[in-house]
């Protein structure tokens, strides 16, 4: 399949990428900080939710990354593998976006649909750390980190929820029958588009089914979303 072909395809090219030494950040002033795609180091002049997080009086800052788990570490730098598609150690919106043509193929949605997925996957990984020049893999954790720092925020400060606002638009069109609620099939069909073992799928889906009903509702979903992307937090 082209997804597939495209998934595994890595050339010389791309391997030596990897191997190149990137520019730091350190010892910059942070007005001067490179981008997120091309230097290591983040801050509020070049990550998203490190700029929101300071325009509501938030100093919250990474401490590194002795502060986490090596497995957890290890599952962060899995996801960016996953959504790395090129393994060029750079993750790009152009990447993000195959995410919802993959949806496209495995549960044939509305054009308009693939459009709210778009839309919501563009501004959920911008605030991820994927801005204009990309995301190297060096600031991944980090990213990761500021991210679900903001989304506590979000929710202190009574703004909206950017993994709601994703899970939303996935909703819409997992609920292939329209009957308002998500079954253990059509979650596992999310799971599947996400390169997400099957077993994670029924992890998740018992972890959200409260109360026991065996569908999950557009609120469980939610909770389904949370702890897939803040779980590593």
């Amino acid at each position: 399949k082209q997804w597939y072909q495209r998934r595994v395809a890595i050339t010389a090219g791309n391997l030596n990428l990897r191997k190149m030494c990137k520019p730091s950040n350190v010892g910059r002033k942070p007005e001067n900080f490179g981008s997120a795609g091309t230097s290591i180091g983040l801050n509020e002049h070049n990550n998203e939710s490190y700029r929101y997080l300071r325009s509501v009086g938030n100093k919250w800052q990474y401490g590194g990354h002795e502060s986490l788990e090596p497995d957890m570490l290890a599952r962060i730098y899995k996801r960016f593998d996953t959504l790395d598609l090129d393994t060029d150690g750079k993750m790009e919106m152009e990447e993000i976006l195959f995410w919802p043509e993959r949806m496209r193929e495995l549960v044939n949605p509305s054009e308009e649909q693939v459009e709210e997925m778009r839309k919501a996957c563009r501004i959920f990984f911008f605030n991820k750390g994927v801005g204009p020049d990309g995301l190297l893999r060096e600031n991944w954790v980090e990213s990761n980190q500021a991210f679900a720092e903001a989304e506590r925020e979000r929710g202190r400060q009574g703004d909206g929820s950017l993994i709601l606002l994703l899970s939303n638009s996935y909703y819409d069109v997992l609920d292939v029958n329209n009957d308002g609620v998500i079954s253990p099939q059509e979650l596992k069909t999310m799971m599947k588009a996400f390169d997400v073992p099957q077993e994670a799928a029924y992890t998740f889906f018992e972890t959200a089914d409260t109360n026991h009903s065996g569908d999950l509702d557009r609120v469980q979903l939610g909770t389904v979303f949370k702890k897939f992307w803040l779980s590593d937090d």
